[in-house]
């Protein structure tokens, strides 16, 4: 039986059809038995056949298909020393492989909880600075295709959802993914919240976002959360239950929504940043040897704003006057542009 540190993690798999499976023990099945009629045909003379005379193919396939069923009627016997070693050394082990294969649907059904518990153990103890991501809606999904697209690996992604669906669909795409409500302590720690190097949370209410914020600052203090609200008001209280940077989904579209009304091209613009892989790319890095001690108007790449002590300076503002080799850039540059 699973415990509960185990339960409700699921790992990406591949589910083989049952028809692929009964035909791949069948053509294991097919190999073994001519194997093993192989084997008592060329050692032909060291078996005797009560009835008499020098065995046949015939004869080495029916003592083949008798022995590894272990039917074993004794008209054909092993007679010689060979004859004997060979069944002890060769014949039995393919017997146990014959019977491992025709009982093999029923020992996968009771060993598959075993191996999965095996596989998730293996997986917490493998798993660290990976990406949590609380809610397989549609935030969630656009969130992971942008960490997919800025070089975090699928496997580094885990995913916490309530709906099974969501779950199932997460374990496709090639995610972990963990069943039930991140808002629960229990829930979170089968992510190995502990060891993530940041949280995303996608909730779809504002008040599941603020408990779950709770909760996993609760569990890891450090750890940096990302969350998205519906509503602008509630934006500050998810700030006080301990999220690093909040993004309010409602007020960001009306805003773009009233953009495009009078400004479409700056909407693209925007869309074009947004979206990863293609055009124009938002990146934050650091500054190189060979910036230090330039503007930032002087850079190839377009600066939008510098980190610096804990505070987030604008391009244009007086204080940052030359960069400095600590300094942390948010540019915009040319996908694909090295």
């Amino acid at each position: 039986m699973l415990s509960d540190d185990h339960s409700g993690v699921t790992l990406p798999h591949r589910e083989e059809s049952p028809a692929r499976q009964v035909g791949r023990r069948v053509l294991i099945a097919s190999l073994t038995l001519i194997a093993t009629v192989l084997i008592v045909y060329l050692d032909r003379d060291g078996y005797r056949d009560n009835n008499g005379g020098e065995l046949s193919l015939l004869d080495a396939t029916y003592y083949a298909t008798v022995s590894l069923s272990t039917t074993g009627y004794g008209d054909i016997v092993p007679v010689s020393p060979s004859a004997r070693l060979i069944n002890i050394v060769l014949i039995t082990p393919l017997r146990v492989l014959f019977l491992l294969i025709l009982i093999g649907t029923t020992l996968e059904a009771l060993t598959a909880r075993s191996r999965e518990e095996f596989r998730v153990r293996r997986w917490r103890s493998r798993v660290r600075q990976h990406v949590v991501v609380c809610g397989y809606g549609t935030k969630g999904r656009s969130a992971i295709r942008a960490l997919l697209s800025t070089g975090t690996d699928a496997d580094h992604i885990v995913v916490v959802d309530p709906d099974p669906r969501a779950v199932d669909e997460a374990t496709a795409a090639g995610l972990t993914a963990v069943l039930g409500d991140a808002g629960r302590r229990e829930v979170l720690r089968r992510t190995s919240i502990e060891k993530a190097r940041a949280v995303v949370v996608a909730a779809d209410r504002d008040d599941a976002s603020v408990l779950i914020t709770l909760t996993v600052r609760q569990l890891n203090p450090t750890v940096p959360i990302t969350a998205t609200v519906r509503e602008e008001e509630n934006a500050s209280l998810l700030r006080q239950s301990g999220a690093d940077t909040v993004i309010t989904s409602s007020a960001t579209s009306g805003r773009l929504l009233g953009l495009a009304t009078d400004s479409p091209g700056v909407v693209s613009v925007v869309e074009d940043l947004l979206t990863s892989g293609r055009g124009l790319d938002l990146q934050e890095r650091g500054v190189t040897s060979s910036e230090v001690g330039l503007g930032p108007r002087q850079l190839r790449d377009v600066v939008l704003s510098v980190a610096r002590g804990g505070r987030t300076l604008r391009f244009d503002d007086p204080v940052i006057g030359t960069l400095q080799s600590e300094d942390v850039l948010v540019v915009v540059k040319a996908h694909g542009r090295a």
